[in-house]
């Protein structure tokens, strides 16, 4: 059924300007476009859930995403703040810009919503996805203030600059195909080391993006602690009812065979509401858990599998740092035999190799997308390193055509015109179908016009732009 949110307006006064300019916002939609404050020409989204009012103190998330879509990032988190009763901003932050700016941004987008309406100040709060979220794990490093962070698909972005002087509350989300998961499990223990709160929430599937459920679950983690820490009045309800739903996810776990993630949410749950509950029966289904043969064989097979993982992820950064750097392109053939390894995984039998093979399949594809990233920043771009990287990138991704292009166009800019025909072709039979992409292609005006390229059109695609003629 279709929520109709109630558009109240709420007049609030900003104190963002020195005029003290009046804005009118709308509760239960997303705003954008609202100026950061004078000094900085930067804007930030804000939302406000439907039942807010003035007359009491509200906890505010502030959401991340590194390309600048601050309302579609914002829009994941919409009906978990309208569950949990949170107030949402993003600011417009940007990969491309530096960590300073961006820091600068979002303590300039704080101040401002602290400045407009009733936030508690101990209960300022960050997340993001991916690169959002190795950004807002940054953000208590820089900005006083900020009491929790929730990543999803991301692991801390510097663990040397924890300090315990600076703890903040840690909620990972993770699902365990994703590369990340193990480096989270290895970020859980060093938080415990330092006495960070922390928790590590693991969901299905291969996507990025929990449920809303799960990120109902990150805020309500949040309320709890605030409620632990006497922040806010404790509420018995909420506490017995989140308890409840807790006890439920455990028992499905535990009757659909999942015993690995059982007894992980287990320990969390200790965490969770050690400050509200004796969990003397939590401590003893967890033990009786330990003690079960299936959990046992279990843990044995992962924690195979993430050894194995560890030895092929330390193989993959050490030849492709060093392929990369010597334009080993002969090299290439190993690669397409590690990429048929990792799908032998994925298509095993056996579940631990198939999270393990996904795994490996993201941690690649980052790993390459990190050092494209790497290599285009630096003022005299090396070109031959690139253009073994975009290679590499059509073995890791042979259904991603980009790389076959940027491949071409490359080449072509080179005059290598070989190279280039034949990664045309290899995506011509892969089923590339875009013309007026090919024709628009960077530096391939020379290549273009050869006999070659517009016989491999005629071939594939059908009526070349240009005539082929052939010698007598």
């Amino acid at each position: 059924m279709k929520k109709t949110y109630a558009l109240v307006f709420l007049s609030v006064i900003c104190s963002m300007s020195a005029s003290a300019q009046k804005i009118t916002l709308k509760k239960g939609e997303i705003i954008e476009n609202l100026p950061v404050n004078d000094s900085l020409s930067s804007t930030f989204s804000l939302f406000l859930p439907s039942n807010f009012t003035t007359d009491r103190q509200w906890p505010l998330l502030v959401v991340f995403d590194m390309e600048g879509k601050e309302r579609q990032a914002l829009s994941m988190f919409l009906i978990s703040a309208e569950k949990e009763g949170y107030v949402l901003a993003a600011p417009k932050v940007l990969d491309s810009v530096s960590i300073t700016n961006n820091m600068v941004t979002t303590l300039g987008t704080i101040e401002s919503v602290v400045g407009m309406l009733p936030i508690k100040n101990e209960r300022i709060y960050t997340a993001g996805t991916a690169s959002g979220g190795r950004f807002a794990s940054l953000t208590p490093t820089f900005i006083k203030g900020i009491k929790g962070v929730m990543t999803i698909s991301a692991s801390l972005a510097n663990t040397e600059l924890l300090s315990s002087r600076q703890s903040f509350h840690f909620i990972g989300m993770v699902n365990r195909n994703n590369y990340n998961y193990p480096t989270l499990l290895a970020d859980e223990k060093l938080l415990d080391t330092y006495k960070f709160p922390n928790h590590i929430l693991l969901f299905d599937g291969s996507n990025e993006w929990p449920t809303n459920d799960y990120l109902s679950k990150g805020m309500q983690l949040f309320t709890l602690q605030a409620m632990g820490r006497k922040w806010i009045p404790k509420d018995s309800a909420y506490v017995e009812n989140a308890f409840k739903e807790d006890l439920e996810k455990v028992n499905t776990l535990k009757n659909s065979g999942k015993f690995i993630w059982a007894e992980q949410y287990l320990g969390e749950m200790m965490s969770m509401y050690g400050a509200h509950k004796n969990l003397d029966s939590l401590r003893l289904v967890q033990k009786e858990l330990r003690r079960n043969k299936q959990f046992r064989a279990m843990r044995r097979e992962e924690q195979a599998a993430f050894l194995k993982e560890s030895l092929l992820k330390q193989d993959y950064q050490y030849y492709m740092e060093e392929d990369m750097l010597t334009y080993n392109f002969n090299n290439l053939g190993w690669w397409n035999y590690q990429m048929t390894e990792i799908n032998k995984f994925v298509s095993s039998a056996n579940t631990f190799e198939v999270e393990m093979g996904n795994r490996l399949l993201g941690f690649v594809n980052a790993l390459a997308a990190d050092n494209i990233q790497m290599v285009l920043s630096n003022e005299m771009v090396d070109e031959d390193a690139l253009a073994f990287l975009y290679m590499l990138k059509t073995l890791l991704e042979p259904e991603n055509f980009d790389f076959y292009l940027k491949t071409v166009s490359l080449s072509a800019k080179n005059e290598d015109f070989g190279t280039a025909l034949f990664y045309l072709e290899e995506a011509l039979k892969k089923g590339f179908k875009d013309k007026d992409r090919l024709y628009g292609l960077e530096h391939t005006a020379l290549f273009r016009i050869t006999p070659e390229f517009n016989t491999l059109v005629s071939k594939y695609l059908k009526d070349a732009l240009y005539d082929t003629i052939e010698e007598e």
